[in-house]
């Protein structure tokens, strides 16, 4: 029988460290969370400080009853959740929920930055008791978290159709996201013109090389922070009066500039900073760069992924400086470690992201890892080997070349050769991000450059001119996202990847290649936000959703888990600004406006039939009655209340009154295009395919027919866009209409086709028909990728559109030749329709890795 009860959040990690701890020792899983706060109201009694209400996770009541049963039959219970103030959080929910099986006593917690038999054996050589401090820091934020959730996502959704809800942190990164976008849109661009040549020296060497003009009569060209610097060439005429004085002028060295520039390693990864290049070098997103980490650290193979500190165990440091003594030589070790400071915040208990062993190399035989890990695992290596080496030497060679009779121009080029690599050996990867740039001007350096000395003559090859415009600031990515809320203060290391991918399932941002683009939801949303901020300032209160604010609130966070305020005591002082910034948000509708509109309705005696549209029933006589009883009771309606009644006013605007109707400015709706019910006739009766998933949306074609009839019937005429859905509708389900033709010329749906149909799109989806055999379906995260459902969600779609978007098509093409082996004459129709080389299926490790 086990003494020891040992308790960790994953069945990985409880697997792993079952294997270092010896038979007196049982250990079981968490599998996170066992309490929380309860899913379907507030849990939070501000009245008594702030006390949360916990109750079992559904998952956790079972999970619970196991523990229990274990615990029973042993004397002690190691409480070994992660390092941090979610693990924290999770030990003290289990202790309270097994105090009652083992006594308080009894109880010990253990924490490791590794998964490592060495460092599992020292933490349970030296167990602590559960830091009240840190838990209580994690229960400020989720209670924090809690408030504004509830109590101030139900004012966003009264004011704006379709929004979800605020959050503390998240609403800061969206208003980031969008003040960049706005940036973007109201930027002016400026045209300008580079100019340079292509020149080599009058004797040998003659190998060409690139100069590009950096100032006139001294006066710098070209851009700095994206804005035309003095001497910028604006206008065709004055290129061309350049390049006419240019023509016959002599080029000549005017100086040679060479010096030596060293370039230090970067500090080895933190969390944000292992998100960022993860992205940058390898493309991979916040979410899937912590999952995959995740699984490193359960396999023992780095330390604890969720970081902000760059502290490194002096074992891990000797062991560092000896393997790069060994494999690199003396002469890339510095004399003494280097080492990198922490932002004030940092968690020095903490460790950076570093490989558990130095010695465990990328690609090493046995590792077992998938591609995906392997490439993290390597980038981890090589950042945290290279952090302790030598800076980089690098010798820049800048040639400054004059030109011109009336005006002078100065032309340069610059060179860098690497005299010694130093932390570049190990750097691997991000090596190339190291290599220097042109300190003047946006252009970069020129690969080589020949030996060339101060008055020598250059003979001009080629005169070189390109128009350009000044560009905005790029968007968000995930990754430089996170850094700007780190730069800012605002979240901690544990919560990045949950903003971003809240940020998605909101539906606040979409992302265009890698780029963050606000939806009009996100943009509305923060729109509010701006205005509410606007009037809490004018009535000098601080504004919830201020970057400031919230950074203000992580560091107090920090302060709670040092023991140097009551986390009760910041609850209190945060809370009556949630409250303001509530009222503040509230926009009502001016309430002399809802009167006249609800005195209008009062004439009112046809009603329309209620109307059951999915779970809710239209009924307007109804809605009227109660909005009458809220303003009778003295309650304020939302603007949005205030609009739909006036929308029902004009759709009732022949049974009212022309002086009652005077002064709300009634416009009669449109009225239901002709063959709007024609369609939806011919479509009332088919059979519909079963709804599909694509994504986080369902496509349910009768649902959405059943939809559209029902706004007909309440008179509502429908969108331009909800009409060409309906005509592709009719279209994808042709064959089940008879004489569809005369029905095409009848409707003119042939008019409305808005997309030209590639001509190779039909051969290419005839092609993958006759596929027999098709990859197993990949998951990653809570996406599936799977070729079959793909390519039939793209046939469904062609037959019901006529057409596929560009990059449709293109990645059609892409997995084509992935199932070319299948394909007859695959070769004949590669040159007839453009498609790719034959490729090799994607094998089944590999293409969990490369599905982006």
């Amino acid at each position: 029988m086990s003494k020891n009860l040992v308790i960790v959040e994953s069945p990985a990690k409880a697997k792993k460290i079952n294997q270092f701890l010896g038979k007196d020792y049982i250990v079981m899983a968490s599998v996170g969370h066992v309490r929380d706060l309860p899913a379907k109201k507030l849990g939070v009694d501000v009245e008594k400080d702030f006390e949360p209400e916990y109750v079992d996770t559904t998952r956790g009541k079972k999970i619970l009853k196991e523990i229990k049963a274990e615990a029973k039959k042993c004397e002690n219970v190691y409480l070994a959740p992660d390092p941090d103030r979610e693990g924290e959080a999770i030990a003290w929910h289990l202790f309270e929920a097994l105090k009652k099986t083992v006594p308080e006593e009894n109880f010990f917690r253990v924490t490791y930055n590794e998964i490592t038999k060495p460092a599992i054996l020292a933490a349970f050589e030296h167990p602590e008791k559960i830091d009240m401090d840190r838990v209580n820091a994690q229960q400020a934020r989720r209670i924090l978290d809690r408030l504004v959730g509830f109590q101030g996502s139900p004012v966003v959704r009264k004011q704006i159709r379709g929004a979800n809800s605020v959050g503390r942190v998240q609403t800061v990164a969206l208003r980031l996201v969008v003040e960049r976008e706005k940036e973007i849109i109201d930027f002016k661009p400026e045209t300008y013109f580079t100019v340079g040549a292509e020149v080599r020296k009058q004797e040998a060497p003659l190998d060409p090389f690139t100069i590009k003009l950096a100032r006139i009569n001294g006066e710098p060209v070209g851009i700095k922070d994206r804005r035309l610097l003095p001497g910028a060439v604006k206008t065709q005429e004055q290129l061309e009066g350049i390049q006419k004085e240019l023509e016959n002028s002599p080029l000549k060295v005017s100086d040679v500039i060479t010096k030596e520039v060293t370039r230090r390693a970067r500090p080895p990864f933190i969390t944000s900073t292992l998100q960022q290049s993860a992205s940058g070098a390898l493309g991979y997103a916040p979410a899937r760069t912590m999952g995959i980490a995740q699984k490193l650290y359960e396999n023992g193979l780095i330390t604890y992924m969720r970081t902000d500190s760059f502290n490194i165990a002096q074992t891990a440091l000797d062991e560092c400086r000896s393997f790069v003594a060994n494999s690199y030589g003396s002469e890339y070790l510095p004399e003494a470690p280097n080492f990198y400071k922490s932002k004030g915040s940092a968690q020095e208990a903490h460790e950076a992201i570093r490989p558990t062993d130095v010695a465990v190399l990328p690609g090493k035989e046995g590792m077992q890892l998938d591609v995906a890990e392997e490439k993290l695992y390597k980038l981890i290596w090589e950042r945290f080997v290279s952090s302790q080496m030598v800076p980089a030497r690098i010798a820049r060679r800048t040639v400054e070349i004059e030109a011109g009779a009336d005006n002078t121009y100065l032309f340069r080029a610059t060179a860098s050769d690497i005299v010694f690599p130093g932390y570049m050996r190990a750097s691997g990867i991000e090596a190339a991000a190291d290599k220097p740039k042109n300190g003047e001007g946006d252009e970069s350096e020129t690969e080589k450059l020949p030996p060339l000395v101060q008055g020598e003559n250059l003979n001009v090859l080629k005169w070189l001119a390109e128009q350009k415009e000044t560009s905005p600031v790029a968007r968000f990515t995930e990754a430089s996202l996170i850094q700007a809320l780190e730069e800012n203060g605002v979240g901690r290391p544990s919560t990045y990847a949950a903003i971003m991918s809240k940020l998605d399932e909101r539906e606040y941002v979409i992302k265009e290649k890698r780029s963050l683009v606000p939806t009009p939801l996100g943009m509305e949303l923060i729109e509010l936000v701006l205005t509410t901020e606007e009037k809490l300032k004018s009535n000098n209160k601080v504004d919830l959703f201020e970057t400031r604010f919230t950074a203000d609130m992580e560091t107090k966070l920090d302060e709670v888990e040092e023991g140097k305020i009551e986390w009760t005591q910041m609850m209190k002082e945060f809370y009556p600004s949630l409250l303001e910034w509530i009222e503040h948000a509230k926009e009502t509708a001016e309430p002399a406006f809802v009167s006249r509109c609800l005195q209008a309705l009062g004439s009112v005696s046809a009603w329309a039939e209620p109307m059951k549209s999915g779970r809710r029933t239209y009924d307007d006589k109804k809605t009227v009655e109660e909005l009458t009883e809220k303003t009778a009771a003295g309650e304020l309606l939302s603007k949005r209340q205030g609009e739909m009644l006036h929308k029902m006013c004009c759709r009732y605007i022949k049974q009212i009154p022309e002086a009652l109707a005077a002064g709300l400015e009634l416009v009669e709706p449109e009225a239901v295009r002709s063959d709007t019910p024609r369609k939806l006739e011919l479509l009332a009766h088919l059979k519909f395919e079963e709804p599909r998933s694509v994504g986080k949306r369902t496509y349910d074609d009768k649902k959405f027919v059943k939809s559209l009839s029902d706004q007909i019937t309440m008179g509502k005429r429908l969108s331009d866009r909800q009409v060409a859905y309906l005509d592709t509708l009719l279209t994808k389900y042709s064959d089940q209409l008879e004489n569809f033709e005369a029905i095409r010329v009848e409707l003119k749906l042939d008019e409305k086709q808005e997309v030209e149909a590639d001509p190779s799109t039909a051969p290419i989806l005839d092609m993958m028909a006759s596929v027999g055999e098709w990859d197993e379906p990949v998951k990653r995260g809570k996406r599936e990728f799977n070729d079959k459902t793909f390519y039939e969600s793209l046939a469904a779609q062609f037959k019901g559109k006529g057409a596929l978007s560009e990059r449709q098509l293109g990645a059609l093409k892409k997995m084509v030749a992935r199932y070319a082996a299948q394909i007859p004459n695959y070769a004949e129709l590669q040159e007839e329709y453009n498609l790719p080389a034959p490729r090799k299926p994607k094998a089944k490790k590999e293409a969990a890795a490369n599905e982006e």
